[in-house]
């Protein structure tokens, strides 16, 4: 049996779609670790970057900080969290914990970045307008500077919500859920049908990731500049790696 043959029968096999090891559980677990970890980098993250664009202030602090975040290894950290992590709880500390913190720390650098150079790069004689028709600070960056750098802040989502579903499938190496563990049991039982599907299912919720996220970055464009030229560059997010480390 080729290995297509065996990756599409392993996909069809009705035993792979059932059960707390199928593939629509392994699946939900592999979005709730990405969205999760997501959620906290959004939190973490975006404020400072919107807050630092803004102002000026901190920017070459920002840019030191996502060097480093870049640097570090996700495998790396998913080991250096773990002694951490089992001490906040024995049982999720062990793996899914960890893995998290891992996608978090993978997730900031690209939001981070995007926001503070999507509210940097807007017009400063928009900025100006605003601060002449007497507007504060905070309207100027909720009614001007944000609607104009959306798309530019939607990159950087974009590009941390697509490494953080192809990454996150490391954290089954440790014992975590997700799409991994297809390919973790698939090498430990010599199912190379088994590897295959994993990686067909990890790519194509990369794809659909990508797809709509971008989806919604194009329709966050500010109508008025679709079409003018006058939309802030799109940041210097990185390309996603598949299941890098």
């Amino acid at each position: 049996m080729n290995l297509v043959t065996a990756t599409a029968a392993w996909l069809t096999n009705p035993a792979q779609w059932a059960g707390q090891a199928g593939i629509p559980n392994r699946l939900l677990e592999h979005v709730l670790i990405a969205s999760i970890s997501l959620a906290i980098a959004l939190l973490l993250a975006l404020p400072a970057g919107l807050a630092i664009g803004h102002t000026g202030r901190g920017a070459a602090g920002a840019a030191g900080f996502a060097n480093v975040g870049r640097s570090l290894p996700s495998l790396a950290v998913i080991a250096i969290a773990i002694p951490v992590t089992v001490l906040i709880d024995p049982v999720l500390g062990g793996a899914t914990l960890p893995t998290m913190v891992a996608m978090v720390v993978l997730a900031v650098p690209p939001i981070l970045v995007n926001a503070c150079t999507g509210i940097a790069e807007v017009d400063r004689d928009l900025v100006e307008a605003g601060r002449g028709m007497g507007m504060r600070e905070r309207q100027i960056l909720a009614r001007i500077e944000m609607p104009v750098a959306l798309p530019v802040v939607l990159g950087g989502i974009r590009s941390a919500a697509v490494q953080v579903v192809a990454t996150a499938t490391l954290g089954a190496i440790f014992g975590s859920g997700g799409l991994g563990r297809f390919l973790v049991d698939g090498i430990a039982q010599n199912d190379d049908g088994q590897v295959f599907g994993g990686v067909v299912l990890v790519a194509a919720l990369a794809i659909a990731t990508e797809v709509g996220v971008g989806l919604l970055q194009r329709l966050a464009r500010t109508p008025g500049l679709r079409d003018t030229g006058n939309e802030p560059a799109q940041g210097i997010a990185p390309g996603p790696p598949v299941l890098g480390v």
